[in-house]
């Protein structure tokens, strides 16, 4: 199968992320609170090293429960501060705890953190490619500041947007390509 030029081939677990998740469509908001922590966690780092330790997140986030991570006290935090499976910056664990915060306020909002996702985009997926931002993901990142999410820049954001599905990537040579 040929790929995007970005998929490690050496790495099983991109593979499979490659193959099975990456650009398809998945908007229930337990993956997108998933992956909007993760994504912020990849800030000056690289997908494929959040990916590797991405198990190691499961366990240390209580599997992304959202109502845990928002009663997070210092006590988990110092655990969570030293944690050698995950990224170990304390400026990202209290953005991830605030984040959940907001994300919980956002779901009440608008009935779910998928339905606020989609008031920013008219039609989906979006197929593009060679691009790290956008005008949609710059919109997101703003209105997501605004609300006082941290590490949720427009790129975090516009790859948020191509892991969850609304934004469609695959390169051209790419089996996975969706021709527009």
């Amino acid at each position: 199968m040929k790929r995007c030029s970005w998929c490690n081939p050496n790495n099983q677990t991109y593979i499979n992320y490659h193959d099975n998740e990456w650009g398809k469509l998945n908007l229930e908001d337990k993956y997108l609170f998933e992956m909007l922590i993760l994504e912020s966690f990849q800030a000056g780092l690289s997908w494929e090293c959040i990916l590797n330790k991405r198990e190691n997140f499961r366990k240390a986030y209580d599997n992304f429960e959202i109502d845990k991570i928002t009663n997070y006290d210092n006590l988990k935090k110092e655990e969570l501060y030293n944690n050698k499976g995950i990224i170990r910056n304390k400026l990202k664990i209290n953005a991830s705890i605030n984040n959940a915060i907001i994300f919980k306020q956002i779901q009440k909002e608008y009935g779910s953190f998928a339905n606020y996702i989609l008031n920013f985009v008219n039609d989906y997926p979006i197929l593009e490619t060679n691009l790290t931002k956008s005008e949609l993901s710059d919109m997101i990142s703003k209105d997501l500041i605004k609300r006082g999410m941290k590490f949720v820049g427009t790129t975090i954001i516009y790859s948020y947007l191509q892991a969850i599905g609304i934004i469609n990537s695959h390169e051209k040579d790419c089996d996975l390509h969706i021709n527009s």
